[in-house]
């Protein structure tokens, strides 16, 4: 049977209707598990990692400065990021991953004789007001280049995101249009937009742009207070997500591969699995998620799913880079920050975090848009970055390195490149029964874990919407109703 025959098969005709197997156990799976799990379904979750959480993920490390446990890489998220919120929230975690109370971002810029520091933060005046005063005081700008970014900010707040026009240009042309110099660029619009697109202005679509800076910074006084995880990742997102998907009955694969999705006589589907140890499995389920990496659901995708399948692998992937650095004292006093003027971008610290115990620090540093580094040795990189930090920090410059390593994410997220819109396709496919999740699917969002839990919700309420089931007792906000836009 083809997938265009299954999906004329209508639903309440099919033995394997109640169950439903989900390929994928980052974030984007996870979500959809448990809210079909939550529907009734029996669920079923394979991932091919020992453990849950894709790319939000912690590791043990044996270090000269102790045992640690370390995040493969910096996670933060914002108030306005409310599914991922509640996604926290459904796990129990939501106390690990506390918000600011009022967003503020210290900034230190290494780009002139000496050092300068400042801070972006924002008041409890409405919005646009809110951030006026904070970009009053920002000395990394002069008072032109002040005034040109509230003037542009205005203009960004009359956009619509979703505006198809807005994804065929870079966010780069729209500043230059809209009186944006170089050093605004740099210090404030790439400032943030190289964290959370993972592109810098020139090479990021306006419309995702628009996306993370209209709802961040121009929709609600604190949208943009940032939270970040105080423990491990791997508590959260392997651990407390392993412990939410066993309670709600979901049965849980690790170091399983799935080999081939393909239709069954009755209107379902059969997936063929392969375990570690070599043992295989079929699994044979009305339903099917896609909660993997575009091109590896490329592959698993029926014939027929898509009408131009081949557009996912047209979906660029970008790098970030995690640079680790022990120190045998403490040399920061502040949990993070961010620096202009150096090749450094977002330092946290990580020292409670890791377990790092003794009196020294742990700072980890995320470097977006790494192209030009990822593949560098540990050796070049030391010699890079510690320099850098003794500029920006002087309690380093008499302090040793107890430990210095990397870790990284050759395709940590799609590239938000112009015209990436076109190519992101929607949770429901042409085989009915398969659905895709992932931040890289067309959820309007950059890759994030918002954008991530998103997917995952849709899928689910795509699903759920075509059995004729209910969607469960926590609808995940800004995806009620959304599924039934087209019916």
């Amino acid at each position: 049977m083809t997938a265009d025959a299954a999906h004329d098969v209508r639903p309440g005709d099919r033995p394997a209707a109640r169950r439903a197997v989900v390929l994928g156990g980052g974030i984007a799976g996870t979500t959809a598990a448990l809210l079909l799990a939550e529907a009734g379904l029996e669920t079923t979750l394979v991932e091919t990692r020992p453990r849950l959480g894709g790319l939000a993920f912690s590791f043990r490390r044996h270090s000269a400065a102790g045992e640690l446990t370390v995040d493969n890489g910096q996670h933060v998220y914002l108030r306005c990021c409310s599914a991922y919120t509640w996604f926290l929230e459904r796990l129990g975690a939501l106390g690990l991953a506390p918000l600011q109370d009022r967003m503020e971002v210290p900034v230190l810029d290494a780009g002139g004789e000496g050092l300068r520091a400042g801070r972006l933060r924002r008041t409890q005046a409405p919005v646009p007001l809110h951030l006026a005063a904070g970009l009053a005081t920002y000395p990394h700008l002069s008072l032109l280049e002040r005034a040109s970014v509230g003037r542009a900010a205005l203009a960004l707040k009359r956009l619509d995101p979703a505006d198809p026009a807005l994804d065929g240009i870079d966010f780069g042309t729209w500043l230059h249009r809209h009186g944006q110099s170089p050093r605004a660029v740099e210090a404030l619009w790439d400032l943030v937009g190289t964290a959370t697109l993972n592109a810098r202005a020139p090479e990021a679509s306006m419309g995702l742009a628009a996306k993370v800076f209209k709802t961040g910074l121009l929709t609600d006084p604190g949208a943009a207070d940032i939270g970040w995880s105080h423990v491990p990742l791997g508590d959260i997102h392997d651990v407390m997500a392993g412990a939410a998907l066993e309670k709600a009955g979901v049965r849980t694969l690790l170091r399983t591969r799935a080999r081939a999705v393909a239709p069954d006589d009755e209107g379902g589907w059969r997936v063929r699995v392969e375990q570690g140890a070599g043992g295989a499995e079929e699994l044979t389920a009305g339903t099917v998620v896609l909660a993997v990496p575009h091109r590896e659901a490329h592959g698993l995708l029926p014939e027929g799913a898509l009408t131009e399948p081949d557009r996912l692998l047209e979906i660029g992937t970008s790098p970030i880079l995690n640079v680790h650095v022990i120190y045998d004292r403490k040399v920061l006093r502040r949990p993070f920050f961010a620096a202009l003027g150096t090749p450094v971008q977002w330092v946290f610290d990580r020292t409670s975090a890791a377990g790092l115990s003794g009196g020294g620090q742990y700072l980890a540093l995320s470097q977006s848009v790494a192209h030009e580094e990822i593949d560098l040795p540990v050796a070049t990189l030391r010699e890079r970055y510690l320099p850098e930090l003794d500029r920006l920090l002087p309690a380093a410059r008499g302090a040793r390195v107890r430990d210095f390593f990397v870790t990284r994410e050759r395709t940590a997220t799609f590239t938000p490149a112009p015209g990436v819109g076109r190519l992101r396709p929607p949770a429901r496919t042409a085989a009915r029964g398969v659905f895709l999740a992932g931040a890289w699917t067309a959820t309007g969002w950059p890759a994030t874990m918002e954008g991530a839990v998103r997917s995952g919700a849709e899928a689910a309420r795509e699903a759920l919407v075509t059995l004729g089931r209910p969607y469960g007792k926590a609808p995940v906000p800004g995806i009620e109703g959304r599924a039934h836009e087209h019916h």
